[in-house]
């Protein structure tokens, strides 16, 4: 297994995200991490195919908390596996169980997006005694349904394409323009295919069959959260291509979603954190601060 270590000088050049570098050692690979403030976790997971960036605009809006946000292996700042084969549910999942136990977190509120909630969602299933609260961004939780067509073309596209065009990605899913030194930044971890693999398996790991490995961590996250009594926090866009809708699953899967304000974030596309980070943050700490205030 070929192992690439990222290109930092690529990074260079990205002005707005000044927060320093942290890595956990995981088996033989080094993940990146962000870890900034004091006081309550959040803990912030990304999706396909950004990295922690996409949350830079939370970070000062948060500053009150510990705000921690990891590139998954394959992303950003993260070593890269050379072969999309190389990549599994099961190592990005084990990851991020040897992420929250190497910085022994606990009382994390959890905010997840994209390809962040399969995987968040599932490992606060496995310890839910570690998580205090969840914020549910544009996301979902397969159970192996066969995919729609839409997908099924996208995951043509992810595994065909000879280089797969990151920030033309990130752009096509956006609902406003973003600046070329956006764009750059999304670019940076990835000098060419060869550290793309992560890119390009994530499409082909959303479990497509009731078979498919990653199903039954999914399916205890649903099970865990149809039970869930702590506090959570729904919000989608209004501009997603890919899941604008699906927060009704949401409100209807976790009981404690329909006890806060539903929230639409307009004029968003799919990333949101990218084009209302700000105004997201403040919601987020609204419903943290007014949790506080209840167990007051």
């Amino acid at each position: 297994m070929q192992i690439l270590k990222p290109d930092f000088s690529r990074f260079e050049s990205i002005k707005d995200f000044p927060y320093k570098e942290n890595f956990v050692d995981f088996e033989n690979l080094k993940m990146h991490y962000i870890d900034e403030g004091n006081g309550e976790t959040i803990l912030a997971l990304h999706g396909e195919p950004t990295w922690s960036y996409l949350y830079r605009k939370f970070i000062p809006t948060l500053k009150n908390y510990r705000f921690i946000a990891p590139d998954f292996i394959g992303f950003g700042k993260s070593d890269k596996i050379v072969g999309r084969k190389n990549y599994s549910f099961d190592l990005h999942f084990k990851s991020l169980e040897n992420l929250i136990h190497k910085l022994d977190l606990n009382d994390i509120t959890l905010v997840v997006q994209d390809w962040g909630g399969l995987l968040g969602l599932s490992l606060l299933a496995e310890y839910p005694e570690r998580f205090k609260r969840v914020v549910v961004l544009n996301t979902f939780l397969p159970a192996g349904k066969k995919l729609a067509f839409p997908f099924r073309l996208w995951r043509m596209f992810a595994k065909y394409h000879p280089s797969l065009p990151v920030s033309g990605i990130v752009q096509y899913a956006s609902y406003q323009k973003l600046s070329k030194k956006v764009l750059d930044a999304y670019d940076a971890p990835f000098p060419n295919k060869k550290h793309k693999g992560g890119a390009v398996a994530f499409p082909l790991l959303v479990p497509a069959h009731r078979n498919d490995p990653a199903v039954k961590p999914m399916q205890k996250a649903r099970d865990i959260l149809s039970q869930w009594n702590k506090p959570a926090l729904v919000m989608f866009s209004d501009k997603d291509k890919v899941f604008s809708g699906l927060e009704k699953f949401f409100y209807k899967l976790i009981p404690t979603s329909n006890q806060q304000q539903k929230i639409t974030i307009k004029d968003a596309g799919h990333f949101l954190q990218e084009e209302k980070g700000e105004e997201i943050a403040n919601y987020i700490d609204k419903f943290m601060k007014d949790d506080l205030r209840i167990k007051e």
